[in-house]
């Protein structure tokens, strides 16, 4: 056999395996008038509608924005989707795409020198596709097999911004959030500090989003009385998604976790 043969043999076993995953992802799409949000949604293995399941809404990063309904998978999905973690936790994930004109959450982005320079104006309203995110979630969580209890949210950089918003804009919806490489609006997280458990991520050598916009919600969130959990990575630039994923605690941290009437646990 020829090396490049058995280069090709191994090409295509890789991409059979990646489109194994992927595909456990049904592409679907929500339409408000002239506006379309295109997703991505995997369901549990044997699903049935008399069971009540998790649900985790993920929002991916600016690199990943488009109209291709695949993108938004890059960073993230494959997490939920090996078999043996769709066993041991068996969820309703949601891989929303936010279009490539557009952003996750209401802030002005400075781009002229690195880190960017961010002002968030949630006053402002949220974006169209946040607008349309929520509207999904609310059509998903309505349905008699998801369990309220547990909603989970989650997103990096851009979608890290957006999970910090979208917390302030639903603070009765989630169970925890898990901001990675984000940041937000230190004053809104007032609406949410004290019932919804958090675990921060960052790279400290992050030369697109400044660590200390994550230091700056972790800061606001313990002077609002909230305990969070926050991890920066001393080794980590932007990607602090990749060792974030990797923690052995993430998945079991963020489904032990169930919204009650009272305070949640945030250890």
């Amino acid at each position: 056999m020829t090396r490049q043969l058995s280069f090709l043999i191994v090409l295509l076993a890789c991409n059979l395996v990646a489109a194994q995953w992927q595909s456990k992802y049904e592409a679907k799409m929500h339409i408000d008038g002239n506006d379309t949000l295109r997703y991505r949604i995997m369901y549990p293995k044997g699903f049935k509608e008399d069971e009540n399941y998790p649900v985790v809404l993920f929002l991916h990063g600016a690199g990943e924005r488009g109209n291709d309904n695949e993108r938004q998978l890059t960073h993230g999905a494959r997490l939920f989707a090996t078999d043996y973690l769709q066993e041991r936790y068996p969820a309703i994930v949601i891989f929303p795409q936010c279009p490539t004109d557009s952003y996750w959450a209401h802030v002005d982005v400075d781009r002229s020198s690195y880190p960017i320079h961010l002002d968030f104006t949630y006053g402002e309203g949220p974006t169209k596709p946040l607008e349309m995110v929520m509207d999904l979630l609310d059509a998903t969580i309505s349905e008699p097999y998801t369990n309220q209890e547990q909603v989970y949210l989650m997103g990096l950089s851009m979608g890290g911004m957006g999970t910090f918003e979208l917390l302030s804009r639903k603070p009765n919806t989630f169970a925890a959030a898990v901001p990675i490489c984000g940041g937000g609006d230190p004053e809104s997280v007032s609406m949410y500090a004290q019932t919804i458990p958090l675990w921060v991520f960052h790279g400290a050598q992050d030369n697109v989003v400044n660590p200390l916009q994550s230091m700056e919600m972790v800061s606001a969130l313990l002077n609002a009385g909230a305990h969070p959990r926050f991890t920066l990575y001393d080794f980590a630039n932007h990607n602090s998604w990749d060792p974030a994923f990797a923690e052995p605690d993430l998945l079991p941290w963020l489904f032990s976790n169930r919204k009650t009437t009272t305070t949640a646990t945030q250890n």
